[in-house]
């Protein structure tokens, strides 16, 4: 089977998120499957983008074709990030057809975040006459209303309202990494019984294999703050809007010479805002580090006493959650304090950790006081579930089979 796969943010090992994409698709090569990612050639979230002159370029990543359309950079969400959609979308409908006209797809799965995909994979299921898969990964338009605060009249989003009406009303087959969208999905189009929850996971292979080494200003605060005889509190991720790390301060300021230091690694629109917060503060017990390397995120994880990861209070989630980051936590073995108002709970299902209130920072200062005054058997023993949990439920592999099954039983759409 040849699976052609449109994600204007498909990353890769090489380039970074979103990894999703890539990870299936290599599972599938390996598989013995032929697969062709299309993507953009600029995406806010990777963290190198292919540089190439002309309108398109083609390479192979790990058994992956990838055909990289030459699309628009962007800063932020506003009008520049529309262009290069519509630009991907337009270079998609227009061109892709033709560069696989040697080889047609027997599918094609429709995953960029956004919905403007329908534009150009609707065309290509008809003209090659295969199914049409919807891969639904945040529900858009919903999600820029919800979180953004657009106008749900806004004409960029009507034309994303239009996009997932079309995926809906023409999928042979839904595949949300989210558990609780069919309900949503259906009001606009879907058919019954097409719809198949695959949330994500890990690659066990990956994480079990030799990890690159912390850099050295990392290793080192780590110690310094071993030295001091301190629990340490991990985060490892984005710095964004979503990530309730605003919360995280309140309760630090709250914990302060209580023998508890946070450590965070990683980078994003609000770092800057979050350094200037706790230097206002006063903060000695919050450490703000560079980020790291993927392959370095097991050493980090691994080197702290407890991880947090927090969410915003937002009705969008009551669709439910898959944190790739929640994996990689879990994997660690070691126990999760969560801050979450949402329609699934992963923590509590695993029996991994602690789940609070979301943007609580009372509830996540007691959160950590309840941690600290554990024993090392006892943290040991939620870190242990959680690890359990992931192995049983979030296998890389297993879902990619998951997907591929759901993929490989499907007539056309309507």
């Amino acid at each position: 089977m040849h699976i052609l796969l449109v994600n204007q943010y498909a990353g890769s090992e090489r380039h970074g998120m979103e990894y999703r994409p890539f990870q299936f698709a290599r599972e599938w090569a390996r598989s013995g499957h032929r697969v062709t990612i299309a993507a953009g050639s600029f995406s806010h979230v990777r963290q190198v983008n292919p540089n190439f002159k002309g309108m398109h370029q083609e390479e192979f990543i790990d058994g992956v074709r990838y055909i990289w359309f030459k699309t628009p950079t962007y800063h932020g969400n506003g009008l520049a990030r529309a262009r290069s959609m519509l630009s991907f979308s337009r270079l998609a409908r227009y061109k892709l057809p033709n560069l696989l006209a040697d080889d047609p797809p027997s599918c094609v799965i429709a995953s960029s975040t956004h919905t403007l995909d329908a534009f150009s994979t609707i065309r290509i299921a008809r003209r090659f006459d295969i199914p049409l898969i919807y891969e639904v990964h945040d529900l858009w338009p919903l999600s820029p209303i919800e979180l953004g605060g657009i106008s749900r009249w806004n004409p960029f989003m009507l034309m994303l309202q239009i996009g997932e009406n079309m995926l809906c009303r023409n999928a042979s087959s839904v595949i949300s990494i989210l558990p609780l969208t069919e309900s949503h999905l259906t009001e606009h189009g879907l058919g019954s019984g097409r719809f198949h929850h695959v949330p994500n996971g890990i690659d066990i292979d990956q994480w079990n294999s030799s990890a690159l080494p912390l850099p050295d200003h990392v290793q080192s605060t780590i110690d310094e703050c071993r030295a001091q005889g301190h629990m340490l509190v991990g985060y490892a991720g984005s710095h964004g809007p979503a990530n309730s790390l605003n919360t995280l301060l309140d309760a630090a300021n709250q914990l302060e010479g209580k023998g508890v230091s946070f450590l965070l690694v990683g980078d994003g629109s609000l770092k800057q805002d979050l350094v200037a917060a706790k230097q206002s503060i006063g903060l000695q017990n919050v450490h703000f580090l560079d980020a790291i390397p993927k392959r370095a995120v097991r050493r980090f994880v691994e080197s702290m006493d407890v991880l947090y990861i927090g969410w915003r209070k937002q009705p969008l989630y009551r669709f439910g959650i898959s944190p790739n980051k929640l994996m990689d936590y879990m994997m660690a073995g070691k126990p999760i304090i969560q801050g979450i108002d949402a329609g699934n709970d992963i923590v509590a299902e695993a029996e991994c950790g602690l789940s609070i209130g979301a943007e609580d920072p009372d509830a996540l200062s007691e959160a950590v006081i309840e941690m600290q005054a554990m024993s090392q058997k006892e943290r040991a023993e939620l870190g242990n579930s959680g690890r359990t949990w992931v192995l049983e439920n979030r296998d890389l592999k297993i879902l990619a089979d998951k997907a591929l099954s759901a993929m490989s039983n499907t007539s056309k759409g309507t």
